[in-house]
């Protein structure tokens, strides 16, 4: 029997675990919620200009 323990999370999609580890984020520094969705809402608008312009994090190291 193995030591460790797999959870659903573990199993979870990428995305799902960015959205675990944001909210925890969010959580743990008090942030409103009003401030985390302005927030969010310029995130968003950030990653998809990059993604229009073909910005990719392999890509914007070169």
């Amino acid at each position: 029997m193995s030591d460790t323990k797999e959870t659903s999370l573990d199993q979870a999609p990428d995305e799902i675990k960015l959205a675990v580890d944001l909210i925890y984020l969010l959580e743990t520094h008090n942030i409103a919620p009003d401030t985390a969705l302005a927030a969010l809402e310029i995130v968003k608008n950030d990653l998809l200009r990059r993604q229009a312009d073909g910005i990719t994090k392999e890509t914007d190291s070169l």
